[in-house]
């Protein structure tokens, strides 16, 4: 039985739910899974997180083979799903627990991270500095059920989410 390669890369970019859906279903990438890492609380719920007193970020959790999808098309694929300028939060979530950020697992992916990040910067895109954090991998919490896939589960909902948020008028004006 062929083994596979596997790593975890893990990322904030607003409210998880609309995080999942453009690295689903990728090929190599073998779960997304909504969460929250980086606080001081263990254990934590969606309501206490929500308070943005817990020190949480709202994250995915992707498991993939970086043969098949490597890390740098992960990033490639990262930035253009937020406003990496906001450091308040992302669109019209705002507060601590919705704020970007890039959270390592090895030394090669903090500098691939902060190459792209480097990179975005220089670019001239953005007029405003890029203030997405790149942070060591911290302990990640899944979060309740009913927040996984939930483009699947409510895609009206989850439509209308993204839509009213202002995320896909940002992406539609600044990425695309």
């Amino acid at each position: 039985m062929k083994q596979r390669n596997v790593e975890k890369a893990m990322f904030a970019g607003g409210c998880f739910w609309c995080m999942v859906k453009p690295f689903d279903e990728q090929p190599g990438i073998y779960s997304v899974i909504s969460g929250y890492a980086g606080g001081h609380v263990e254990n934590p719920t969606y309501e206490q997180v929500k308070t943005g007193t817990t020190g949480h970020y709202e994250v995915v959790q992707i498991t993939f083979d970086p043969i098949v999808f490597p890390y740098q098309k992960l990033l490639d694929l990262y930035w253009p799903q937020i406003d990496p300028t906001d450091d308040g939060g992302q669109f019209f979530d705002r507060g601590p627990q919705y704020r970007t950020a890039i959270f390592y697992h090895t030394e090669e992916q903090k500098q691939l991270a902060e190459q792209s990040k480097d990179q975005l910067a220089a670019s001239g895109r953005f007029q405003k500095p890029v203030v997405t954090e790149i942070l060591s991998a911290a302990q990640f919490y899944p979060a309740e059920e009913y927040h996984q896939h939930f483009y699947k589960k409510n895609p009206e909902h989850y439509a209308n989410e993204r839509k009213e948020s202002g995320r896909d008028d940002f992406i539609k004006e600044n990425w695309e």
